[in-house]
């Protein structure tokens, strides 16, 4: 994993697979820095749904990351709260889903990291 520097928040990125780590309040941190209030986004990923195991280890503790659907994407969120891990292709679901308004701005920098290059 790679760790991207955003203003004092740090993203972490798998170079081979596109997934991105957020620990837990990076997403706020980020929206901040994009201009936007705690919105649709935030309360979605944080009230999820249609928790189950999954096979996945949080990357900060050894419990297992737990499946949660938001916006017919599944993410991958610790138990204890630490974060969530977006697959590649979760976040471009992502972007789409919000492309509007303050929640628009937050997934469309999620998307970007998508197009990160190794080395960059």
């Amino acid at each position: 994993m790679v760790v991207f520097g955003l203003e004092g928040v740090e993203i972490d990125r798998c170079l081979d697979c596109g997934g991105t780590w957020l620990d837990a309040g990076e997403l706020d941190q980020i929206g901040q820095l994009a201009g936007a209030a705690p919105g649709r986004l935030t309360e979605a990923l944080e009230k999820g749904g249609g928790e189950k195991h999954g096979g996945r280890r949080c990357p900060r503790c050894p419990g297992k990351l737990r499946v949660i659907h938001v916006e017919k994407v599944e993410l991958d969120r610790c138990p204890h709260g630490h974060g969530l891990w977006f697959d590649a292709k979760e976040i471009e679901t992502l972007v789409a889903a919000f492309t509007e308004g303050e929640e628009g701005r937050v997934a469309a920098f999620l998307g970007e990291l998508r197009g990160a290059k190794k080395g960059a």
